[in-house]
């Protein structure tokens, strides 16, 4: 890896176990209504969990208007249907409980914080570039405590762009007064982080926590890491 004056970071699943925490909420909330209602609750587990990760998928800049929480009420609405329940204020009370239970798991992965202490006492210029919307993650970002680490955030909804567009892996860099040449892309998800961000110029560094082999015919990161401690052992060796 060239050496770098800047890193980007993802967010979820790079720096907090995002998927522990969507998946631990939907299944209290299932319980809960499996506990009403008679159901089996890790269907309906299953069934929200598929359809949120099929809104993910499908997002696009244009897309980027929508109202997360009307998004999850209808998440909601489709899994409770799918173990035949049709009820739309219980899809709205679940979905304010997948809310509320969300954040009492957000839990950086362990040494994240002091990796982020660290780059920035190197005088490395730090941003957060995330697919996720205002509306819930600068909340989270507050409650992991780690919006001081960062010179500039980019949140796609505020930005106008998603990863893995190579432009907005551009922008961050330019915003934060560097080029991607001196730049570095950390982040979890091969096509969203590490493809857009090879693209642009920018060093890759892929956390690969699901240990997923990289697609047919892609581009190896210039560095794979199994945790946020071997990320910070790679940044630690450049100059």
């Amino acid at each position: 890896m060239r050496s770098v004056d800047i890193v980007l970071f993802d967010l979820d699943d790079t720096l907090h176990d995002d998927t522990f925490a969507y998946q631990s909420a939907a299944e209290e909330v299932a319980i809960e209504i499996a506990g009403e209602h008679g159901i089996d609750a890790l269907a309906l587990k299953a069934a929200y969990v598929a359809a949120a990760e099929g809104f993910w998928k499908r997002l696009t800049a244009a897309t980027l208007h929508v109202e997360l929480g009307r998004v999850r009420e209808r998440l909601w609405e489709s899994a409770l249907q799918s173990v035949g329940i049709a009820d739309r204020v219980l899809a709205e009370r679940s979905a304010g409980r997948y809310n509320d239970y969300r954040k009492k798991h957000y839990t950086l992965f362990p040494g994240a914080a002091d990796l982020l202490r660290r780059l920035h006492a190197r005088g490395k210029r730090l941003g957060l570039v995330t697919n996720g919307f205002s509306e819930t993650h600068r909340e989270k970002i507050a409650l992991l405590r780690i919006g001081e680490f960062f010179d500039a955030i980019f949140i796609a909804d505020e930005v106008g762009m998603l990863k893995p567009d190579p432009l907005l892996f551009a922008h961050a860099c330019t915003t934060l007064g560097g080029s991607p040449s001196r730049s570095a892309m950390v982040g979890d998800r091969y096509e969203r982080d590490v493809r857009g961000a090879g693209e642009a110029g920018l060093n890759t560094i892929w956390l690969n926590v699901r240990d997923e082999p990289l697609p047919a015919g892609a581009r190896s990161p210039d560095a794979t890491c199994a945790s946020i401690a071997d990320v910070g052992r790679v940044l630690s060796a450049l100059p």
